[in-house]
């Protein structure tokens, strides 16, 4: 066993983990934080993407040892005292989600480039979101989502 310690969502957490286990599991199945779903178990999908230390990663690929000392912010940190963030309420608003399964990979890979680039153009935002798969929406619409976050609107 390894002791770690990590804050996520803004709490602090110490704990002895089995070297091996992988930080989706640590944060579903340790500290109950299920808002961040396991999707394909290869990194393939994405959906299993968080914030760590200022980079989106996806945690089924990231040890929970890796994270030792590090900041995690996962999907269910983004909003604060049940206010939504500006990206949360435009995939609302522009029906950037069908079933949801994709949406907190979405939302945080979407919330990683804002942070970089807060203006992309449309083409930025798909290469941004490649490496996170939806199977429902056709991406339209959370493209239109991260661009009316950005404060602009998707012309074509």
């Amino acid at each position: 066993m390894t002791r770690i310690s990590v804050k996520v969502d803004g709490t602090t957490y110490q704990d002895e983990v089995e070297p091996r286990l992988l930080l989706i599991h640590y944060l579903r199945d340790r500290l109950g934080l299920t808002g961040t779903p396991i999707g394909c178990d290869t990194s393939n999908c994405g959906a299993c993407t968080v914030d760590l230390d200022g980079v989106s990663v996806k945690s089924c690929s990231v040890l929970a040892v890796q994270a030792d000392g590090g900041e995690v912010t996962t999907v269910q940190g983004l909003a604060r005292d049940g206010e939504l963030t500006a990206l949360q309420k435009a995939f609302h608003e522009k029906h950037g989600l069908q079933c949801g399964y994709c949406t907190p990979g979405m939302l945080m890979a979407a919330r990683d480039l804002l942070r970089e680039n807060p203006h992309p153009s449309s083409d930025e935002v798909r290469h941004a979101l490649e490496g996170n798969l939806c199977r429902c929406t056709g991406y339209q619409n959370i493209v239109r989502a991260v661009m009316a976050a950005s404060g602009q609107e998707v012309t074509a």
